[in-house]
């Protein structure tokens, strides 16, 4: 423990708002910095992704959807600004991928709309860390569902996790704002292997399983929005180059 105040004042001089360590379950460690409390909302950024997929999962083992269905099966024709069939191409495992094939090289690589969503290559054939496609995820859970994405996760995964937050929209993304402790929450689910207290809450481990290793060869560090390392290569966001080595040697 002698270590540990060095480690804070690490912590708070980069500006952090929250720390907590959990062992066995437990909070071993909690801090806060500045006015931030264990009741203050902070925004989870690209972390949201993770989450997004597992509600993605729980919408598949509840058969509202299929990953390897087509995404304009939940969003309706025109979503993109693709021909029908390079459009009908799409499918829901390619949003969780990255692999769309949609020009990440727009204006606006948040824009959501049709206009914005523009055929570069044949789903499948490249990746690109790209965040309009993702986003739309959020409209195949809720016409998959007939629930918002809020009322989807409220109705599905607060209820045996307590984990809880809403989505908020800024600009066009949808981001994913909670209490520290719910972020200590999703974690202890993952590693549970989507289990809580003994409860299947992701029960498909076909899903797990995939989503926490390469969902394609293009981008090895890559899983269903989950980055993955200890890879034998990894891309890395607004880049085409692939690099040797895993992607972050010295982290778990």
């Amino acid at each position: 423990m002698d270590q540990l105040p060095p480690l804070l004042d690490l912590l708070e001089e980069n500006h952090s708002k929250a720390f907590i360590v959990l062992k066995d379950g437990r909070i071993a460690i909690e801090q806060y910095f500045g006015m931030f409390t264990q009741d203050s909302v902070w925004y989870w950024a690209s972390a949201g992704k993770s989450l997004t997929s597992v509600l993605v999962g729980i919408a598949q083992q509840e058969g509202l959807l299929d990953i390897q269905a087509a995404s304009s099966t939940y969003l309706g024709t025109g979503w993109t600004n693709c021909t029908p069939a390079q459009e009908a191409a799409i499918t829901v495992r390619h949003q969780l991928s990255m692999t769309t094939g949609l020009d990440d090289g727009v204006p606006d690589t948040d824009c959501t709309d049709p206009a914005c969503l523009q055929y570069l290559a044949d789903p499948g054939t490249r990746w690109s860390y790209y965040n309009a496609p993702y986003t739309r995820l959020d409209g195949v859970i809720s016409g998959a569902s007939g629930q918002s994405i809020n009322d989807f996760l409220l109705s599905h995964l607060t209820p045996g996790t307590g984990i809880g937050g809403l989505y908020l929209p800024v600009g066009y993304n949808n981001i994913f704002f909670s209490k520290p402790r719910m972020m200590a929450r999703f974690g202890l689910l993952m590693l549970a292997q989507g289990t809580w207290n003994g409860d299947a809450i992701l029960a498909d481990e076909n899903y797990y399983n995939a989503m926490i290793t390469p969902s394609q060869a293009l981008n090895p560090a890559y899983g269903y929005l989950w980055w993955l390392n200890g890879q034998s290569a990894f891309m890395l966001p607004g880049s085409q180059l692939v690099f040797p080595g895993t992607l972050m040697p010295n982290e778990p």
